[in-house]
């Protein structure tokens, strides 16, 4: 049985137009020191992703934050996480976030986000890890990309049976149990699996 001691969490740098996006990410954040469960984010102090590490700070948990460099001024990263890495470039911070977290949750955000999260389900697809990847679907903000989804299977463009199971939650109290099901049937292997950090 594969444990969960670290979590990465993609989310927007914006807190979004309902309230609701701030809330899950603040009680979320809550969840995860309440369980010991590192949270390995984007590093910014903005938006989603500032609520998120400033709840898990606020209850005694531990960030790491990893930002590349060019983003620094933007995002203004956080001085208070226990660990925060600036790499030289996106392509080495999503290598080391996939890492350092042993699952992967897409809160509510926007095209860096989703391009995030549609890298974890491309590696996943073609055998490169089997790490659980969760969508909080909440109040179904990703109900779009859902559809999409079964577009591109009922074109064809998907296998029927999909290679990746990609977990869906509705509700923030789902997202733990969700994954740490999932976890149970991955090996260390599975988790370590090399993914070359290539430019495109």
């Amino acid at each position: 049985m594969s444990k969960i001691n670290a979590l990465c969490v993609y989310c927007g740098s914006s807190p979004g137009t309902d309230p609701a996006f701030v809330e899950t990410a603040r009680s979320f954040g809550k969840i995860l020191a309440a369980n010991d469960i590192r949270l390995v984010y984007g590093g910014g102090s903005t938006g989603l992703m500032g609520a998120l590490a400033e709840a898990v700070l606020k209850n005694g948990g531990d960030v790491t934050g990893i930002i590349p460099e060019f983003l620094t001024n933007r995002e203004h990263p956080r001085r208070l996480a226990q660990e925060l890495i600036v790499t030289r470039d996106m392509h080495e911070r999503k290598a080391k976030m996939f890492e350092r977290a042993d699952g992967f949750v897409a809160l509510p955000g926007g095209i860096g986000t989703l391009e995030e999260l549609v890298e974890q389900l491309t590696w996943a697809q073609l055998g490169r890890h089997k790490k659980p990847i969760l969508l909080a679907n909440i109040k179904g903000y990703w109900d779009p990309l859902l559809t999409l989804v079964d577009h591109m299977r009922a074109q064809e463009f998907l296998p029927a049976v999909p290679r990746v199971d990609c977990l869906v939650a509705d509700r923030v109290d789902d997202i733990l149990p969700k994954l740490r099901d999932a976890a149970r049937d991955v090996t260390d292997a599975e988790k370590t699996m090399a993914v070359p950090a290539e430019r495109m």
